[in-house]
């Protein structure tokens, strides 16, 4: 049976491969391949800046050299599989592979300053921190600013739109449908800023970070600066010092920050499917989609649905991530090498709710009956306002007085609020000020 969408064990690679399809140059082992070759290539060529062995590289051949992971594809990226059959090392088998190219460029003379001096993990725990940082500019935010986006112009729309609030699940003051969607929008903005700062931390020390290869080679090279200006040259900031392996104290955060930005996700998809439910919008209807497969009537909110349950399934995996990936026994045991193979799960899971949100509210109409009826059988929201104002004039006990009036087992209408104001000992202008709020009216500012 060959690997297709339908014979996939993972819903990733199978019912939604289409949707995360733009996070395989990133997460798949072909990706980790080309960004494990570009780490390789650049160090090489780093190197030739600053060894005296290299001063004859051929400089002019930078472009050429280059293409090796610029070029990269899933024919390369089989014959590094073929080599590590023999190898039983993904790191090594890349190696032996960027060999292999240089003697097809005529650089046999260099090829074994490839991977000089190096670990494995100086070109996964800088490779990994590439792909994720490269995928988090291109694809990730663009993606969430797209959905912030739609947010803000949501909350825009309805700004004036007056809407029965609800504490407890039960009618409280009044609000705005367009204020409770900036509520969203502004956590979401906030939480993203923050993402923003986090680094993307690289490591690149050699087998217990302390460069003892190169030092013991070239001892008058200053390889912590060396690395420093690598680093950057990759866009990445260096943790120093370590050990074996990066610390991932920073991946660590970054997958915190995704989980609470996810987090506020969840509790929008549930309040937008508690106001569908409620009737407070409706969803537009596409000729041939079938709600339920028993009920013809049902146009159920699945987008929503959908978000929720993969942003909960992502925040189980980040939630692991972060608090394992930091423990390491010793100066290294390789429990993090098979993890940070997963890194892309929750990042996957993640992107399909967001595309899934998007969806849901192309979908949403407002229901502007369904709120007015609300509003309209729950006057005694209004019962805050005029107690607040029978304070500010002295009156007697204004909360007690409310406070009976609302909770007797009789509804309380627009006629039983007026009759109240109206027996109310205060002089006409309070009156007529009672009088105008409305539960279309207290919805402050």
């Amino acid at each position: 049976m060959q690997l297709n969408p339908l014979t996939a064990i993972s819903p990733i690679d199978g019912r939604y491969f289409e949707t995360v399809k733009p996070l395989t140059p990133y997460f798949s082992e072909f990706g980790l391949m080309r960004y494990r070759v570009q780490v390789e290539i650049e160090y090489l060529i780093a190197m030739s800046a600053t060894i005296p062995e290299l001063e004859d590289f051929p400089v002019h051949m930078l472009s050429d050299i280059r293409k090796i992971y610029k070029n990269f594809t899933e024919y390369h990226a089989s014959e590094i599989k073929e080599i590590e059959k023999i190898t039983n090392h993904d790191v090594k088998a890349v190696e032996y592979y960027i060999k292999k190219e240089f003697e097809k460029l005529k650089l046999d003379h260099f090829k074994e300053f490839v991977h000089f001096g190096l670990t494995s993990q100086d070109i996964n725990n800088t490779a990994i921190p590439m792909l994720m940082k490269e995928f988090m500019e291109r694809e990730y935010f663009s993606l969430i600013e797209i959905l912030l986006s739609r947010l803000n112009g949501l909350s825009k729309e309805w700004k004036d739109i007056p809407m029965l609030a609800f504490t407890h699940g039960q009618p409280a003051s009044p609000t705005r449908l367009g204020k409770e969607i900036m509520v969203f929008a502004s956590r979401l903005e906030k939480q993203l800023g923050q993402l923003k700062t986090v680094p993307h931390a690289a490591k690149f020390g050699g087998a217990t970070g302390n460069f003892n290869a190169h030092h013991i080679a070239y001892p008058n090279i200053d390889w912590n600066k060396f690395a420093e200006e690598f680093c950057t040259h990759l866009g990445l900031v260096r943790s120093y010092p370590t050990t074996q392996i990066e610390h991932y104290d920073n991946l660590a955060a970054l997958f915190d920050n995704l989980k609470r930005i996810n987090t506020i996700l969840i509790d929008f998809s549930r309040d937008v499917w508690q106001y569908i439910s409620i009737e407070y919008f409706k969803q537009k209807i596409k000729e041939g989609e079938i709600g339920s497969s028993a009920m013809p009537h049902k146009v159920n909110p699945i987008d929503f649905e959908n978000a929720e349950g993969n942003l909960g399934f992502a925040n189980g995996i980040f939630e692991y991530l972060s608090a394992k990936l930091p423990i390491s026994r010793l100066q290294r045991d390789l429990t993090d090498s098979t993890v940070l193979r997963n890194v892309g799960v929750p990042l996957a899971h993640s992107y399909i709710a967001i595309q899934s949100l998007l969806k849901g509210l192309s979908k949403l109409e407002l229901n502007q009956a369904a709120i007015d009826r609300d509003l309209n059988d729950n006057w005694a929201v209004v019962a805050e306002a005029i107690q607040t104002v029978l304070r500010r004039e002295g009156y007697p006990n204004p909360y007690e007085a409310l406070k009976a009036l609302t909770r007797k087992n009789e509804k309380v209408t627009k006629e039983s609020i007026a009759a109240f104001i109206d027996s109310l000992t205060v002089n006409d202008k309070v009156k007529a000020r009672l009088k105008e709020i409305t539960p279309f009216t207290y919805t402050g500012i």
